[in-house]
Protein backbone atom coordinates (compact mmCIF):
# COMPACT_ATOMS: atom_id res chain seq x y z
CA UNK A 1 0.00 0.00 0.00
CA UNK A 2 1.16 3.17 -1.13
CA UNK A 3 0.67 6.14 1.54
CA UNK A 4 1.54 9.90 2.27
CA UNK A 5 3.48 10.00 -0.86
CA UNK A 6 3.64 12.88 -4.12
CA UNK A 7 3.60 10.42 -7.00
CA UNK A 8 4.42 11.66 -10.84
CA UNK A 9 2.27 9.51 -13.27
CA UNK A 10 2.41 9.51 -16.84
CA UNK A 11 1.54 7.36 -19.66
CA UNK A 12 2.49 7.06 -23.55
CA UNK A 13 0.62 8.72 -26.08
CA UNK A 14 0.15 5.50 -28.07
CA UNK A 15 -3.50 6.09 -28.93
CA UNK A 16 -5.43 6.29 -25.41
CA UNK A 17 -5.55 2.54 -23.95
CA UNK A 18 -2.27 3.29 -22.11
CA UNK A 19 -4.30 7.19 -20.50
CA UNK A 20 -7.39 5.21 -19.66
CA UNK A 21 -6.52 1.89 -18.17
CA UNK A 22 -3.83 4.87 -15.70
CA UNK A 23 -7.75 5.92 -14.71
CA UNK A 24 -8.63 3.79 -12.33
CA UNK A 25 -5.08 3.25 -10.83
CA UNK A 26 -5.04 7.10 -9.77
CA UNK A 27 -8.29 7.06 -8.65
CA UNK A 28 -6.90 4.39 -6.16
CA UNK A 29 -3.53 6.42 -5.78
CA UNK A 30 -5.09 9.46 -5.05
CA UNK A 31 -7.57 9.12 -1.74
CA UNK A 32 -3.98 8.80 -0.08
CA UNK A 33 -0.92 10.24 -2.16
CA UNK A 34 -0.76 13.54 -3.77
CA UNK A 35 -0.93 13.01 -7.35
CA UNK A 36 1.00 14.87 -10.34
CA UNK A 37 0.30 13.60 -13.80
CA UNK A 38 2.38 14.27 -17.17
CA UNK A 39 0.44 14.82 -19.75
CA UNK A 40 0.92 15.02 -23.69
CA UNK A 41 -1.86 16.80 -26.27
CA UNK A 42 -3.46 13.42 -26.99
CA UNK A 43 -3.08 11.82 -23.22
CA UNK A 44 -4.54 15.44 -21.91
CA UNK A 45 -7.89 14.96 -23.20
CA UNK A 46 -8.67 11.73 -20.90
CA UNK A 47 -6.69 13.31 -18.02
CA UNK A 48 -8.58 16.57 -18.22
CA UNK A 49 -11.89 14.77 -17.95
CA UNK A 50 -11.22 12.49 -15.01
CA UNK A 51 -9.13 14.89 -12.98
CA UNK A 52 -9.52 18.18 -14.05
CA UNK A 53 -8.18 19.80 -10.57
CA UNK A 54 -5.13 17.57 -10.27
CA UNK A 55 -1.93 19.34 -11.26
CA UNK A 56 -0.49 18.41 -14.72
CA UNK A 57 3.01 18.69 -16.49
CA UNK A 58 3.95 18.65 -19.90
CA UNK A 59 5.95 15.98 -21.17
CA UNK A 60 7.13 15.21 -25.17
CA UNK A 61 5.06 13.59 -27.02
CA UNK A 62 5.91 9.94 -28.59
CA UNK A 63 3.54 10.80 -31.96
CA UNK A 64 3.69 7.21 -32.71
CA UNK A 65 1.87 6.58 -36.09
CA UNK A 66 1.22 3.47 -38.38
CA UNK A 67 2.43 3.20 -41.63
CA UNK A 68 0.16 2.42 -44.37
CA UNK A 69 2.52 -0.64 -45.96
CA UNK A 70 4.91 -1.34 -43.24
CA UNK A 71 4.15 -3.52 -40.49
CA UNK A 72 4.60 -1.55 -37.24
CA UNK A 73 7.40 -3.25 -35.61
CA UNK A 74 9.31 -2.38 -38.63
CA UNK A 75 8.32 0.62 -38.71
CA UNK A 76 9.52 1.29 -34.71
CA UNK A 77 12.63 0.28 -35.92
CA UNK A 78 12.74 2.68 -38.38
CA UNK A 79 12.09 5.42 -35.74
CA UNK A 80 14.23 4.24 -33.09
CA UNK A 81 16.55 7.15 -33.83
CA UNK A 82 13.23 9.68 -33.29
CA UNK A 83 11.85 7.29 -30.24
CA UNK A 84 15.33 7.54 -28.27
CA UNK A 85 15.85 10.91 -28.64
CA UNK A 86 12.27 11.39 -26.98
CA UNK A 87 13.23 8.96 -24.28
CA UNK A 88 16.38 11.05 -23.49
CA UNK A 89 14.36 13.93 -23.48
CA UNK A 90 11.79 12.71 -20.89
CA UNK A 91 14.62 11.33 -18.83
CA UNK A 92 15.94 15.03 -18.80
CA UNK A 93 12.58 16.55 -18.04
CA UNK A 94 12.18 13.87 -15.01
CA UNK A 95 14.78 15.03 -12.89
CA UNK A 96 13.67 18.73 -12.97
CA UNK A 97 10.05 17.13 -12.25
CA UNK A 98 11.51 15.21 -9.35
CA UNK A 99 13.53 18.44 -8.13
CA UNK A 100 10.85 20.91 -8.31
CA UNK A 101 7.45 18.89 -6.92
CA UNK A 102 10.00 16.59 -4.27
CA UNK A 103 8.65 13.76 -6.09
CA UNK A 104 8.46 10.25 -3.60
CA UNK A 105 7.70 8.15 -6.49
CA UNK A 106 7.35 8.37 -10.43
CA UNK A 107 4.63 5.69 -12.22
CA UNK A 108 5.15 5.34 -15.71
CA UNK A 109 2.83 3.29 -18.40
CA UNK A 110 5.02 2.16 -20.98
CA UNK A 111 7.06 5.49 -21.41
CA UNK A 112 10.50 4.10 -21.34
CA UNK A 113 12.25 6.96 -20.26
CA UNK A 114 10.81 7.88 -16.72
CA UNK A 115 13.05 5.56 -14.44
CA UNK A 116 14.90 7.75 -11.69
CA UNK A 117 17.83 6.42 -9.48
CA UNK A 118 16.41 9.26 -7.37
CA UNK A 119 13.31 8.23 -6.31
CA UNK A 120 11.39 4.86 -6.60
CA UNK A 121 10.01 4.23 -9.89
CA UNK A 122 7.29 1.62 -11.34
CA UNK A 123 6.66 0.82 -14.95
CA UNK A 124 3.31 -0.28 -16.42
CA UNK A 125 2.90 -2.65 -19.20
CA UNK A 126 1.06 -6.45 -20.40
CA UNK A 127 3.48 -6.62 -22.51
CA UNK A 128 6.99 -8.00 -21.08
CA UNK A 129 7.43 -10.16 -23.50
CA UNK A 130 6.77 -9.43 -27.24
CA UNK A 131 5.40 -10.97 -30.15
CA UNK A 132 7.65 -10.02 -33.68
CA UNK A 133 7.89 -11.91 -36.94
CA UNK A 134 11.58 -10.82 -36.95
CA UNK A 135 13.87 -9.43 -34.73
CA UNK A 136 12.49 -11.10 -31.99
CA UNK A 137 15.08 -11.25 -30.20
CA UNK A 138 16.79 -7.82 -30.27
CA UNK A 139 13.46 -6.05 -29.89
CA UNK A 140 12.96 -8.17 -26.54
CA UNK A 141 16.47 -7.76 -25.31
CA UNK A 142 16.39 -3.87 -25.53
CA UNK A 143 12.53 -4.29 -23.88
CA UNK A 144 14.31 -5.76 -21.00
CA UNK A 145 16.78 -3.24 -21.31
CA UNK A 146 14.57 -0.35 -20.51
CA UNK A 147 12.32 -2.34 -18.09
CA UNK A 148 15.25 -3.09 -15.65
CA UNK A 149 15.63 0.18 -14.89
CA UNK A 150 12.73 0.27 -12.94
CA UNK A 151 12.30 -0.81 -9.61
CA UNK A 152 8.59 -2.56 -9.71
CA UNK A 153 6.62 -3.89 -12.29
CA UNK A 154 3.03 -3.79 -12.86
CA UNK A 155 1.23 -5.66 -14.78
CA UNK A 156 -2.76 -5.20 -15.60
CA UNK A 157 -3.83 -8.91 -15.73
CA UNK A 158 -4.65 -11.66 -13.65
CA UNK A 159 -1.98 -13.24 -12.06
CA UNK A 160 -3.20 -16.53 -12.47
CA UNK A 161 -2.43 -17.68 -16.31
CA UNK A 162 -5.64 -19.59 -16.39
CA UNK A 163 -7.51 -16.58 -16.29
CA UNK A 164 -5.20 -14.17 -18.11
CA UNK A 165 -6.22 -11.91 -20.51
CA UNK A 166 -2.69 -10.57 -22.05
CA UNK A 167 -1.73 -14.74 -22.31
CA UNK A 168 1.70 -15.30 -23.11
CA UNK A 169 2.48 -11.42 -23.42
CA UNK A 170 2.42 -11.06 -19.81
CA UNK A 171 3.41 -14.46 -18.29
CA UNK A 172 6.42 -16.32 -18.68
CA UNK A 173 9.79 -16.67 -16.88
CA UNK A 174 10.56 -13.05 -15.31
CA UNK A 175 13.51 -11.26 -15.93
CA UNK A 176 12.77 -8.90 -13.66
CA UNK A 177 12.99 -9.40 -10.10
CA UNK A 178 10.26 -7.07 -8.82
CA UNK A 179 6.62 -8.01 -10.79
CA UNK A 180 3.39 -7.27 -9.25
CA UNK A 181 0.29 -8.39 -11.09
CA UNK A 182 -2.71 -5.40 -10.45
CA UNK A 183 -5.18 -7.07 -11.83
CA UNK A 184 -7.50 -5.71 -14.90
CA UNK A 185 -7.81 -1.90 -15.26
CA UNK A 186 -10.51 -0.14 -16.84
CA UNK A 187 -12.05 3.46 -16.21
CA UNK A 188 -15.80 2.38 -17.33
CA UNK A 189 -18.55 1.77 -14.96
CA UNK A 190 -21.34 -0.75 -15.01
CA UNK A 191 -24.57 0.72 -15.94
CA UNK A 192 -27.55 -0.11 -13.47
CA UNK A 193 -29.82 -1.16 -16.32
CA UNK A 194 -28.90 -2.27 -19.99
CA UNK A 195 -31.60 -1.77 -22.69
CA UNK A 196 -30.05 -3.09 -26.29
CA UNK A 197 -30.35 -0.08 -28.49
CA UNK A 198 -28.26 -0.89 -31.03
CA UNK A 199 -27.85 -3.85 -33.04
CA UNK A 200 -23.78 -3.27 -33.50
CA UNK A 201 -20.78 -0.25 -32.02
CA UNK A 202 -17.93 0.22 -33.67
CA UNK A 203 -15.39 1.07 -31.29
CA UNK A 204 -12.56 3.30 -33.64
CA UNK A 205 -9.11 3.22 -32.37
CA UNK A 206 -5.31 3.96 -32.51
CA UNK A 207 -2.88 5.71 -34.29
CA UNK A 208 -3.62 7.48 -37.41
CA UNK A 209 -3.67 6.48 -40.68
CA UNK A 210 -5.00 2.87 -39.66
CA UNK A 211 -7.95 4.57 -37.38
CA UNK A 212 -9.42 6.64 -40.42
CA UNK A 213 -8.87 3.45 -42.92
CA UNK A 214 -11.03 1.33 -40.44
CA UNK A 215 -13.49 3.63 -39.78
CA UNK A 216 -14.02 3.72 -42.93
CA UNK A 217 -14.50 0.12 -44.26
CA UNK A 218 -16.85 0.06 -41.26
CA UNK A 219 -19.32 2.41 -42.40
CA UNK A 220 -19.16 1.32 -45.87
CA UNK A 221 -19.51 -2.02 -44.82
CA UNK A 222 -22.66 -1.05 -42.58
CA UNK A 223 -24.35 0.27 -45.87
CA UNK A 224 -25.22 -3.52 -46.55
CA UNK A 225 -27.33 -3.66 -43.94
CA UNK A 226 -30.16 -1.03 -43.46
CA UNK A 227 -32.05 -3.16 -41.55
CA UNK A 228 -29.61 -2.92 -38.52
CA UNK A 229 -28.94 -0.07 -36.04
CA UNK A 230 -25.16 0.87 -35.64
CA UNK A 231 -23.04 3.91 -33.57
CA UNK A 232 -19.93 4.71 -33.29
CA UNK A 233 -17.27 5.75 -31.13
CA UNK A 234 -14.53 7.46 -32.03
CA UNK A 235 -12.11 9.96 -30.84
CA UNK A 236 -12.14 13.25 -31.12
CA UNK A 237 -8.69 13.62 -33.18
CA UNK A 238 -9.67 13.28 -37.47
CA UNK A 239 -13.34 13.89 -36.11
CA UNK A 240 -13.50 17.62 -37.67
CA UNK A 241 -14.65 16.72 -40.84
CA UNK A 242 -17.29 13.86 -40.00
CA UNK A 243 -20.87 14.22 -41.38
CA UNK A 244 -23.33 13.08 -38.59
CA UNK A 245 -25.21 10.21 -39.71
CA UNK A 246 -28.23 8.62 -38.22
CA UNK A 247 -27.02 4.96 -39.11
CA UNK A 248 -24.30 4.66 -37.59
CA UNK A 249 -25.22 7.02 -34.89
CA UNK A 250 -21.54 8.64 -34.14
CA UNK A 251 -20.27 9.18 -30.31
CA UNK A 252 -17.33 11.35 -30.35
CA UNK A 253 -14.86 10.69 -27.25
CA UNK A 254 -17.97 10.33 -24.79
CA UNK A 255 -17.87 10.09 -21.34
CA UNK A 256 -17.21 6.61 -19.24
CA UNK A 257 -20.68 6.73 -18.23
CA UNK A 258 -21.74 7.24 -21.70
CA UNK A 259 -19.14 4.68 -23.41
CA UNK A 260 -20.12 2.52 -20.72
CA UNK A 261 -23.62 2.56 -21.84
CA UNK A 262 -22.93 2.24 -24.96
CA UNK A 263 -21.05 -1.18 -25.07
CA UNK A 264 -23.66 -2.53 -22.70
CA UNK A 265 -26.71 -1.57 -25.15
CA UNK A 266 -24.99 -3.09 -27.96
CA UNK A 267 -25.64 -6.45 -29.10
CA UNK A 268 -22.40 -6.94 -30.66
CA UNK A 269 -19.30 -5.05 -31.02
CA UNK A 270 -16.67 -4.58 -33.74
CA UNK A 271 -13.04 -3.11 -32.33
CA UNK A 272 -9.76 -3.42 -32.80
CA UNK A 273 -7.77 -5.80 -29.98
CA UNK A 274 -6.26 -3.72 -28.23
CA UNK A 275 -5.63 -4.30 -24.62
CA UNK A 276 -6.97 -1.42 -23.27
CA UNK A 277 -10.48 -1.95 -25.18
CA UNK A 278 -10.11 -5.98 -23.93
CA UNK A 279 -9.64 -5.00 -20.29
CA UNK A 280 -13.04 -2.61 -20.46
CA UNK A 281 -14.74 -5.22 -22.63
CA UNK A 282 -14.13 -7.80 -20.30
CA UNK A 283 -14.76 -5.71 -17.44
CA UNK A 284 -18.02 -4.98 -19.06
CA UNK A 285 -18.73 -8.88 -19.75
CA UNK A 286 -19.70 -8.11 -23.42
CA UNK A 287 -19.45 -11.28 -24.87
CA UNK A 288 -20.15 -10.81 -28.60
CA UNK A 289 -17.23 -9.30 -30.16
CA UNK A 290 -15.48 -9.03 -33.47
CA UNK A 291 -11.89 -8.39 -33.21
CA UNK A 292 -9.77 -6.45 -35.83
CA UNK A 293 -6.00 -6.28 -35.24
CA UNK A 294 -4.76 -3.42 -36.36
CA UNK A 295 -2.42 -4.84 -39.31
CA UNK A 296 0.94 -5.23 -38.87
CA UNK A 297 0.41 -4.99 -35.30
CA UNK A 298 1.61 -7.97 -33.78
CA UNK A 299 0.83 -7.30 -30.51
CA UNK A 300 -2.64 -7.29 -31.30
CA UNK A 301 -2.60 -10.20 -33.68
CA UNK A 302 -1.80 -12.20 -31.26
CA UNK A 303 -3.93 -10.70 -28.66
CA UNK A 304 -6.93 -11.11 -30.98
CA UNK A 305 -6.14 -15.11 -31.78
CA UNK A 306 -5.47 -15.31 -27.73
CA UNK A 307 -8.97 -14.09 -27.65
CA UNK A 308 -10.30 -16.38 -30.42
CA UNK A 309 -9.32 -19.54 -28.54
CA UNK A 310 -9.60 -17.99 -25.00
CA UNK A 311 -12.79 -16.42 -24.93
CA UNK A 312 -15.22 -17.19 -28.18
CA UNK A 313 -13.99 -13.41 -30.04
CA UNK A 314 -14.78 -13.78 -33.74
CA UNK A 315 -11.41 -12.20 -35.65
CA UNK A 316 -11.62 -10.96 -38.77
CA UNK A 317 -8.55 -9.34 -40.99
CA UNK A 318 -9.05 -6.08 -42.15
CA UNK A 319 -8.77 -6.74 -45.64
CA UNK A 320 -11.37 -8.98 -45.33
CA UNK A 321 -13.87 -6.51 -43.77
CA UNK A 322 -15.81 -5.87 -46.97
CA UNK A 323 -17.03 -9.39 -47.37
CA UNK A 324 -17.77 -9.53 -43.56
CA UNK A 325 -21.26 -11.00 -41.99
CA UNK A 326 -21.86 -8.77 -39.44
CA UNK A 327 -25.13 -10.97 -38.53
CA UNK A 328 -25.04 -14.34 -38.30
Amino acid sequence: MIANKTIFISALDWGLGHATRCVPIIRNLEKDNKIIIGVTPLTRIIFDEEFPQTQKIDVPAYNIKYASVLPLWLKLLFDSAKISRIIKEEKKLLQKIISENKIDIVISDNRFGLDSKSVKSIFITHQLFLKTPFANKILQNLNEKYILKFDEVWIPDYEDEAKSLSGALSHGKHFHSNVKYIGPQSRLLKPDQIEKKSDCLFLISGPEPQQSIFKKLLIERAKNYPGLKFAMVQPEQGATNNKRAANPEIFISPSQKKLSELICQSQKIICRSGYSTLMDLHFLENKQIILVPTPGQTEQEYLAEYWKEKFGARVVLQKNIGALQMWE
